[in-house]
């Protein structure tokens, strides 16, 4: 389906197709996009395991229950909070199975990030538990990962043009048919709501400020990774820092899940931005309170996590790296040294061998 995007103030027109064909198969940019964003992700959670002492053979299970966890939260969450959209149609079976299967439709858009991190966490966390992985570290590196995929999974939304908010006036606000059509069916909801919108004028990208706070706030956790002052923190960390950016662009958002005159995800992201900021506080004051510098020690300091730590830096993803081979450049190299020292040891012999002649003519004469 072609999508034509505009933003007037830029001087900028974009038209494309949302979606591409391989063969039979027809490929998504929403989803694509989201994929890329997660295996940049694990590629940086597995990079990083070492640091914080997680043994990778062991957190791929983790990751892959997160991963399945992730798909079905994220979907349950935004279904379950657009019932009016996605409820069950009995009037026939053929309306029953046709309303039942666009729940399984993830293509077409309509995944929640706070379900998927829900989803994600419920799954990964007991898999966690059950092989014995230091959860604490664990969380730090998949929070900072969670932004990196978080960064470029939201530019789906713009193929799919969707994840925008009210009118703007900022030369960054951008347009679309389709947003026009949905505003001009959504006006009257919105205005329920206290959200006065005209649908010919510009809105504001919300999936933009979100993709560019999540890339900043990736190469800032990331940074801050080896300098954190205790497992679970980092984590901490991207909840407050996350949320604190979803609550404020939730709030200009045209398509917020709602629970009454509520938005859902706004008011997730204020509990979680103060919950996250009064434990690193309360944790943090613990600590200096403590006087002993093994209370709450860094899993990857204590010996069982050096242990992985050191097998670990062997190869990656634990398996250990084979030693280069020679080149004939190096060997020929290697040869010439080996004659010199040759050399070497022969010119000292011989001068050795001078040395004891000489002191025994002098003792004859």
């Amino acid at each position: 389906m072609e999508k034509i995007v505009e933003f007037p103030g830029l001087g900028l027109e974009f038209s494309f197709h949302n979606s591409f064909q391989i063969g039979p198969f027809t490929i998504a940019y929403y989803g694509l996009l989201i994929a890329v964003g997660l295996l940049l992700a694990l590629f940086y959670a597995f990079r990083t395991f070492k640091t914080v002492g997680i043994d990778s053979d062991k957190a791929i299970d983790c990751i892959l229950g997160g991963i399945i966890g992730g798909i079905v939260g994220a979907r349950l969450y935004f279904v379950i909070f657009s019932w009016d959209s996605y409820g069950l149609d009995f009037s026939s079976l053929d309306a029953f199975f046709n309303s039942f299967a666009r729940i399984f439709k993830t293509w077409e858009g309509g995944l929640a990030i706070y379900g998927g991190l829900i989803g994600a966490l419920l799954v990964g966390l007991l898999i966690a538990k059950r092989k014995k992985i230091c959860i604490r570290a664990l969380l730090d590196v998949v929070g900072v990962g969670f932004l990196l995929g978080q960064g470029i999974g939201r530019w789906g939304n713009f193929f799919n043009v969707e994840a925008f908010g009210s009118n703007t006036t900022l030369p960054w606000g951008m347009t679309s048919p389709d947003i026009v059509q949905y505003l001009t069916q959504k006006q009257s909801e919105l205005a329920s709501i206290g959200v006065t919108v005209d649908p010919n004028m510009p809105v504001h990208p919300c999936f933009l400020y979100e993709s560019i706070w999540c890339i900043i706030g990736f190469f800032l956790l990331a940074w801050y990774l080896k300098r954190r002052k205790f497992d679970g923190e980092v984590f901490l960390m991207y909840l407050a820092f996350y949320g604190a950016e979803r609550f404020v662009v939730e709030g200009l958002r045209t398509d917020s899940l709602m629970i009454g005159s509520l938005r859902v995800s706004q008011l997730l992201a204020a509990v979680l931005v103060i919950a996250s900021v009064i434990t690193i506080l309360v944790v943090r004051s613990k600590m200096r309170n403590s006087h002993d510098e093994n209370y709450l020690k860094l899993f990857v300091l204590t010996p069982e996590g050096q242990a992985i730590a050191a097998k670990e830096s062997e190869g990656f993803f634990g398996r250990k790296k084979k030693e280069p081979k020679d080149t004939e450049t190096d060997l020929q190299t290697k040869e010439s040294e080996h004659a010199e020292e040759t050399d070497t040891q022969v010119l000292a012999e011989e001068s050795h061998t001078e040395s004891e002649e000489d002191e025994k003519n002098k003792l004859d004469d």
